[in-house]
């Protein structure tokens, strides 16, 4: 038999037999009350046993004089399952003010008897008696209307015990605010039928409320952050609402995540990208530690390996097309702004002197290919490292300068930037991994990397998101973290958001630009932190004292999540198949390889056969 029949079926035994599983069969068919009916349903006196679960109902009795907003808000925010049923049956207008006439002849009778006998005044009458005149005038003016409502609540547990912990809890803070309630004692059945979905009050126990207070009984009260597109961020910790969000909806599209490591900060990211496909966004990843490589095979995307010995090579020296509506002179002041500042970094820093020279180098260099300001250079060669150092070398007071290039030309960085570029990223997911590069070497990298993405982008308006995962390498440097922010400034303007993850919150914010980056960034995401960094990250955010040990004691994948002004407590989940593909876990790693080798075998052997 199934739920709803048995439960709509009132029967006086207290035990109700079970569905078989050879009552389904002879049937011939299982419909969905059969998948979700329990086993059994045992009806007592105080509680219900459904299964292997215990539940107990009760009622709302009475109501103070006054309840203030949001009375029911920790009910609703109790982290207890829990089902809540509210009636509301409206009383006609004209039958109600007969009522209170009769009640204010009634409430004057008294008073008036009270003061022929002398009594001292009862403040009571007195209080009930305004209540009365005011209610019944603003029914008169149809400024109130009265209902009657009935408020019911049934609690789950796996025992007994449990059960009258949750109730005596639950019952606690409702008495606190003067709101008492009873156990439906044997009516658990009606009363468990009345939370259900099904629109049936079947306890009938009502208190008249008029529209005021009974506004404050409204249950959607908790803070939720969704809108009504986007991806599936995370699971709100109060209420279990979804967080859905699009960052393409908001003033501008970046996002900043702060975590310690192992608390779930790349799988968080790699969530959205995998989501965010789904959606028709481009996705480009810095990756510092080869973290997306499997994910970029699950789902198409192209790898690159940036190092000393990969084949894979870009030419900083390359220039966007230009379009219709750009100077090519722009174009090439910009390149070459951003070429003095990778050289700085290259070299060590460079003196006032040492900077004019270097610039006046590069404007020579693109010269000597005919790339200038007054003519579209569009599909032109660009000079090469090698070029640019055979320039620098003919120009006075240059030879400090020529000394330190050298390496990157003759020595044994050679490989690495005096190279054509054979690097495509016409893919929707992108990954460069700078993991096997030197670390010496990797802030060079990742501003390479950085700039060659912001020609494409400036060169093609898509949707896109470009994650920088450790982006504290690219705060070490001063020229690296100011063409990191002016991404994050400037990257609206072209549909692209970029997204900075870090576990080094102290170095990324000690920055001149780690703030500005922070602020121009509407979404924040705050995971697990250690106790050396939550100082400055509870400064910085405002957060509550309750906030900040929140993020002490969040568990992997738990936090804060930010929105513009706006924050909720965040659990990110996956479902399986998403984990299976995003996971950095090395043991999870290892079992889903063993599997996939398994497999291989077992096909080999087929084949044999």
């Amino acid at each position: 038999m199934a739920l709803l029949d048995f439960l709509n079926k009132k029967k006086e035994d207290i035990a109700i037999t079970p569905v078989l599983p050879k009552d389904i069969y002879a049937q011939g068919e299982l419909d969905l009350a059969d998948t979700i009916a329990p086993a059994a349903l045992k009806v007592e006196s105080k509680e219900l046993q459904i299964g292997e679960k215990f539940s107990r109902s009760f009622y709302t009795i009475s109501y103070p004089r006054f309840l203030a907003d949001s009375w029911f808000t920790p009910i609703i925010n109790l982290e207890k399952v829990f089902d809540v049923g509210i009636f509301i049956h409206p009383i006609d207008t004209g039958q109600a003010l007969h009522t209170f006439q009769k009640k204010v002849a009634e409430v004057q009778s008294q008073i008036s008897e009270r003061a022929d006998k002398g009594l001292v005044r009862d403040p009571m009458l007195d209080t009930a008696y305004q209540d009365i005149e005011n209610l019944r005038d603003q029914l008169q003016q149809a400024q109130e209307h009265l209902f009657e409502v009935g408020l019911y609540l049934t609690i789950y547990a796996s025992s007994k015990e449990e059960l009258d912990k949750t109730e005596g809890e639950v019952r606690g803070i409702l008495d606190a605010k003067l709101i008492y309630t009873k156990p439906a004692l044997f009516q658990q059945e009606q009363a468990f039928r009345s939370t259900l979905p099904l629109a049936t009050d079947e306890l009938g126990v009502h208190t008249k409320l008029n529209s005021s207070p009974l506004s404050s009984i409204f249950p959607f009260v908790s803070f939720d952050l969704t809108s009504d597109r986007g991806i599936l961020f995370g699971i709100n910790r109060h209420n279990s609402s979804l967080i859905l969000f699009d960052r393409f909806s908001l003033e501008n599209y970046n996002s900043v995540t702060f975590a310690k490591s192992g608390s779930g900060k790349s799988y968080a990211v790699k969530l959205e990208i995998l989501r965010s496909l789904m959606f028709d966004t481009d996705v480009i990843v810095i990756d510092p530690e080869r973290e997306y490589e499997y994910l970029a095979q699950a789902t198409g995307g192209r790898l690159f390996n940036i190092s000393l010995s990969s084949q894979n090579h870009i030419n900083p020296f390359d220039l966007p097309p230009v379009k219709e509506d750009e100077e090519p002179s722009d174009i090439l002041r910009s390149n070459i702004i951003n070429l003095v500042g990778l050289f700085r970094i290259m070299l060590g820093g460079l003196t006032p002197e040492e900077d004019a020279i270097v610039d006046r180098a590069i404007t020579e260099t693109y010269a000597l290919k005919d790339i200038t300001g007054d003519a579209d250079f569009t599909g032109v060669e660009p000079p090469l490292l090698s070029d640019f150092e055979s320039v620098l070398s003919g120009m006075d007071g240059s030879n400090s300068l020529v000394q330190r290039l050298s390496k990157y030309t003759h020595g044994t960085w050679a490989g690495f930037l005096n190279q054509p570029t054979n690097v495509d990223i016409n893919r929707q997911f992108i990954v460069f991994s700078v993991r096997d590069m030197e670390d010496e070497l990797k802030p060079v990298a990742m501003y390479i990397v950085t700039h060659f993405i912001w020609n494409a982008v400036r060169h093609e308006l898509k949707k896109r998101l470009l994650i920088i995962d450790e982006a504290w390498w690219m705060m070490k440097s001063e020229d690296t973290a100011s063409f990191l922010y002016s991404l994050a400034k400037r990257g609206r303007k072209y549909y692209l958001g970029v997204a900075t993850i870090t576990q080094d919150v102290e170095d990324f914010l000690r920055s001149p630009y780690g703030k500005p980056i922070l602020t121009n960034s509407s979404i924040q995401l705050l995971l697990k932190q250690s106790a050396t960094t939550i100082d400055v990250l509870q400064k910085t955010f405002n957060l509550t004292d309750e906030e900040k040990y929140l993020l002490l004691e969040s568990g992997v994948g738990e936090g804060l999540f930010f929105a513009g002004l706006k924050h909720v407590a965040i659990k990110i989940v996956a479902s399986y198949t998403e984990d299976q593909i995003i996971t950095s876990d090395p043991s999870q790693l290892l079992a889903i390889k063993a599997e996939k080798n398994r497999h291989e075998a077992e096909g080999e052997q087929q084949k044999a056969a």
